[in-house]
C-alpha cells in the first residue's frame, strides 16, 4: 500500500512519523492510495484539503488531546487497520467573503465558518438564506455555520445542536447571542446558500474564519455545501464517526 505519513509538529506525533515510515516507507503525496495524518484534529483537516487534489482517503491516528476525527495509536498492525476501516464520506463548505477594501477571498471548511467581532464592540449582522432575510439584525459575539463532521467542535461549546452524521443538514448557530433575546440558532437544509451581512462594518469589524484560515474586515460572506466535493475519512471498525456523533450526545 502506497501511503503519505503527514505529521503535526508535537513530539509525539514527530516520533510516531519516524516510527511509521521506517516500518511501511513514505510514498509523495501524488502518488499515493492514502494519506496517514499523525496528530490532532488540526492535523486531519489540514490533511483533509490535502486529499482533495487527489481524491484519496484519510486514515487518522490521534497524537494530541481529544482527536474526534482520529482514531486511536493501537500496537496493530497499519495495513490491517486501514483494510479493514470504514469510510465517513463528508462534504465541506464554501465560504465566499468580502472586504472593506473590495477584495475577495474563498475557502473550503470542513468544520465551520465562523464570524466573530474583531473589537470590543458587538457585532451587528443580518441574515439571509436563499435570498430571504431571516433576521435583519443580529446582535452578537459572533455566528457560525457548522456541518455535520464539525457539529461537535466550536458548534457545541457555543450551544449549538449535535448533527448525525449522513444528515442533509447545516447548523446555524450563534455566539453570546444578546438580540434577539431568546433566538439560539436553527438547523437548515444543507443545500442552503446563507449570506451574512455586516452592519456598520468600520464601527463594528468582524471577521471569518474557514477552519484555521482568517479573512479579517470583512463586508459580507456567503455559505454553501460543497457538495461537488467529497472528502474521505477512515475509521477502525466499530469507532465510525456516526457512532461517535451518537455517544458524543449522552457524554455528562
Amino acid at each position: 500500500m502506497k501511503i503519505h505519513f503527514s505529521s503535526s509538529k508535537h513530539e509525539q506525533a514527530k516520533q510516531l512519523f519516524d516510527e511509521m515510515v521506517g516500518k511501511y516507507s513514505q510514498c509523495d503525496l501524488e502518488n499515493s492510495e492514502i494519506i496517514v495524518a499523525l496528530g490532532g484534529d488540526g492535523q486531519m483537516l489540514s490533511c483533509l484539503k490535502d486529499s482533495i487534489e487527489f481524491e484519496i482517503p484519510v486514515f487518522g491516528i490521534n497524537c494530541g488531546h481529544v482527536g474526534f476525527l482520529m482514531n486511536e495509536h493501537k500496537p496493530i498492525d497499519l495495513i490491517e487497520r486501514i483494510q479493514k476501516a470504514e469510510t465517513a464520506p463528508i462534504h465541506p463548505i464554501l465560504m465566499q467573503a468580502r472586504q472593506l477594501n473590495g477584495a475577495r477571498k474563498e475557502a473550503l471548511a470542513i468544520n465551520e465558518v465562523s464570524l466573530l467581532r474583531q473589537t470590543h464592540n458587538a457585532a451587528h449582522c443580518q441574515i439571509t438564506i436563499n435570498s430571504r432575510i431571516e433576521l435583519e439584525q443580529l446582535v452578537c459575539d459572533g455566528v457560525m455555520v457548522a456541518t455535520p463532521a464539525g457539529s461537535t467542535a466550536y458548534n457545541l461549546s457555543a450551544s449549538g445542536p449535535i448533527i448525525p452524521i449522513g444528515a442533509e443538514l447545516l447548523a446555524l448557530t450563534p455566539i453570546s447571542p444578546f438580540r434577539p433575546r431568546r433566538w439560539q440558532g436553527a438547523l437548515i437544509p444543507a443545500s442552503s446558500t446563507v449570506n451574512i451581512k455586516v452592519l456598520s462594518p468600520e464601527f463594528r469589524p468582524q471577521s471569518v474564519t474557514a477552519d484555521s484560515l482568517e479573512v479579517r474586515n470583512i463586508i459580507e460572506v456567503d455559505i454553501r455545501q460543497a457538495k461537488e466535493i467529497t472528502l474521505r475519512l477512515l475509521f477502525d471498525a466499530g469507532a465510525s464517526l456516526a457512532e461517535r456523533t451518537i455517544r458524543e450526545q449522552f457524554l455528562a
